[in-house]
């Protein structure tokens, strides 16, 4: 018979397990970076495999097929990209002239509503970027780290989805033959929405830059494809990645056009993309049952980039997606993925259980 501890015991039990698996997560990163990211991918790719193995394409040579076309896949969209910097490289000394003269009209409009002088003004900026330089080298060394290490996404992809079916055995073997059938339930529900999900924010990331760069585009802004595109990469960060978004094109719209009218049709029209994008696209391609709430949704992401930087911020969210599917099909842990999600009910289980206890007494007098 199993002893029964107090909750106290319990509680402080799981918050020191906590704090050592996220102690554990952030010392490995280098190590659990690219495996997190080999493991969506993986999934993401699984089915391809299994397309090519039902035409009786030998399976590692399915597994070779699939990330052959998954790498000129993404060969094709970076030397889109690609080109698109090397045209925005060679406008970046008129850019700089524009910015420059911009920061004069700033700071002598600083200089006369707020009485803060130029040399006072230049010293403040001196202190700002010796103390935003760390940030960017921090931000620039993680990138390339990632960059680094992403050699070996490819090495553990091939390898996940060619000992797919160990892994799955493992899984069976670790719980009773009892269960067999339960685990194969949550494992094929798991998976099928696992891959729902992820192909459905491939394909709303796809909508989201198309619809940013023909509203850049009908507005006049340079460059509109890649800033269409990087916008709706950002947008995989909830909030932040919004603002980020639009902030880029406005820079862009102030460099090179005069007045205020782009920047007012950037603001309105990026504001009904992301209307669209909350209340039609995520809903209905994405799917709203793996929809995660503003309030774990931002700290999930600052998490994600305080434990892993920029990979931590963007994996944050489809793992959390990933972790409220899992949740939402096992009984017990299905209040932690309604905490997770945004369907808010209208009524709290107290109220509930009050009423139901005032009917019970009620019955009870009566039949006295």
């Amino acid at each position: 018979m199993l002893k029964k501890y107090p909750y106290y015991i319990k509680s402080t039990a799981i918050l020191l397990g906590l704090s050592l698996l996220s102690y554990a997560v952030y010392a490995m990163a280098e190590i659990l970076i690219p495996i997190a990211f080999a493991l969506l991918l993986s999934i993401l790719l699984n089915p391809l495999v299994t397309r090519f193995q039902r035409w009786k394409v030998p399976h590692a040579i399915s597994i070779i097929l699939t990330m052959l076309i998954a790498l000129a896949t993404i060969i094709a969209i970076g030397y889109f990209l690609s080109t698109q910097i090397m045209s925005f490289k060679s406008d970046l000394p008129l850019l700089k002239k524009k910015f420059g003269e911009m920061l004069v009209q700033f700071q002598g409009w600083i200089q006369y509503h707020m009485g803060v002088t130029l040399s006072k003004q230049n010293q403040i900026f001196s202190e700002s970027e010796a103390g935003i330089r760390p940030v960017v080298t921090q931000a620039l060394g993680s990138v390339l780290g990632g960059l680094a290490v992403s050699i070996l996404v490819p090495i553990y992809i091939f390898l996940f989805l060619f000992y797919k079916t160990l892994f799955l055995n493992f899984l069976y073997e670790v719980f009773a033959e009892e269960n067999s059938k339960e685990v194969g339930s949550v494992l094929h529900q798991t998976k099928g929405a696992i891959q729902n999900y992820m192909v459905g924010l491939l394909v709303e990331g796809a909508i989201v830059a198309s619809l940013n760069t023909i509203a850049l585009f009908i507005l006049g802004v340079k460059y509109a494809v890649m800033l269409g595109i990087l916008g709706a990469i950002l947008n995989v960060l909830p909030f932040i990645g919004g603002i980020l978004a639009v902030i880029l094109p406005l820079i862009m719209a102030t460099a090179t056009k005069d007045g205020m009218h782009t920047q007012i049709g950037i603001i309105i029209a990026y504001v009904i993309i992301q209307f669209i994008d909350n209340h039609f696209l995520v809903p209905w391609i994405v799917s709203a049952k793996v929809r995660i709430n503003a309030l774990i949704s931002i700290v999930v992401v600052l998490l994600g980039g305080a434990v892993w930087g920029i990979s931590g911020m963007f994996l944050s969210i489809p793992f959390i997606g990933v972790i409220k599917i899992i949740f939402d099909r096992i009984p017990e842990l299905k209040p932690w993925g309604k905490v997770l999600g945004d369907e808010i009910p209208n009524h709290h289980k107290g109220e509930i259980w009050s009423r139901r206890k005032r009917v019970t007494l009620i019955k009870v007098e009566k039949e006295k």
